[in-house]
């Protein structure tokens, strides 16, 4: 690694001699603007907008844009009398709790390395550090720019973490944060069964960038002549759930199956989802849906035709009857 700043650590009377490392690179592919017939590259002219002329290096300056059309042009003298009096100093300002940070407010990080016999301190400097569990607030001016950072101990090594001023740090202005949702009793049992069972310890080797691996994939089988294999497609996700507690509930069981985990034994956190389920007062259960049953019809009964025969046989048997009667 090349050192990009040198300059001192100074809190109280202690001055401590260190030089200033990026810590972090990005790995992204980059690519270049070429002609699509012959590949040659794409340049790209520094002209005036004015008078049309191509301007070098030197006759670029900065320009303020006042509104309207109006520019106020700076130039180095004018950078020069900026009161930068930390420009090779790294100032303490107060040491606070690690955890009253918010990582929000990061910007880049860099390694600091003690310089010649600096090493004593800034060992005394870090090893307190870790002993107190706080970071010590600085300020530091990098590329002409006067910045907050905090430094902190990282893997034996004091580490410089540029931040963003206050000012810099949008506030949450969006609809929902006024409005009246609560979430159930249930439905935190469940999401907390849910964040329990994919839990783990955050081990960084184990994500990859899945992107840029096919990517460069893609370019080594260009540079190879090779015909392009596509990788296997992931597995889709499954359908949305018919309400949050059944997408809750597939996602425990989802979580708990790619860990080799067998089911709900009645003694895990989804049984404990349930239980809360149940006391939950405001928790309505599922009104069943009921089918209308249908009266059956009734059968019309033909009516009954009366023969010839019939109607003469009805009088001969109310004779036989008063016979018996006379008798």
């Amino acid at each position: 690694m090349r050192a990009i700043w040198k300059g001192a650590v100074s809190f109280g009377l202690v001055s401590i001699s260190v030089k200033l490392f990026s810590a972090t690179e990005e790995k992204d592919i980059r690519f270049h603007q070429v002609h699509r017939e012959d590949g040659g590259r794409i340049r790209y002219k520094r002209t005036c907008s004015i008078c049309g002329e191509e301007v070098s290096y030197d006759d670029i300056a900065k320009g303020y844009d006042l509104g309207g059309g109006e520019i106020i042009i700076l130039n180095d003298d004018d950078f020069a009398d900026l009161p930068l009096t930390t420009s090779r100093a790294i100032d303490v300002l107060e040491f606070v709790p690690a955890e009253q940070v918010d990582p929000i407010f990061y910007n880049k990080s860099y390694y600091l390395e003690p310089e010649g016999a600096a090493t004593k301190p800034y060992v005394l400097l870090r090893d307190a550090l870790e002993r107190t569990d706080r970071v010590a607030v600085v300020k530091v001016a990098l590329r002409q720019r006067e910045q907050l950072a905090t430094l902190r101990v990282r893997d034996g090594v004091l580490v410089l973490n540029t931040m963003l001023w206050p000012d810099e740090v949008r506030t949450p202005d969006f609809g929902f944060l006024d409005d009246d949702v609560e979430a159930r009793p249930a439905e935190l049992a469940m999401a907390g069964s849910l964040i329990e069972s994919m839990a783990g310890d955050f081990e960084p080797d184990q994500y990859t960038d899945n992107y840029r691996t096919a990517l460069q994939e893609v370019i080594d089988a260009k540079v190879a002549g090779r015909e392009v294999v596509q990788p296997e497609e992931v597995e889709a996700p499954p359908s949305a759930a018919v309400d949050l507690m059944a997408a809750l509930r597939a996602s425990v069981e989802r979580a708990r199956a790619a860990r080799g985990e067998d089911a709900d034994d009645g003694t895990t956190p989804i049984s404990a989802a349930k239980s809360a389920r149940k006391a939950d007062p405001d928790e309505k259960p599922a009104a069943k849906k009921t089918t209308p049953r249908k009266a059956p019809a009734k059968k019309a009964t033909p009516a009954k035709k009366t023969t010839t025969a019939e109607k003469k046989a009805t009088p001969a048997k109310k004779t036989t009857s008063r016979a018996r009667k006379s008798a």
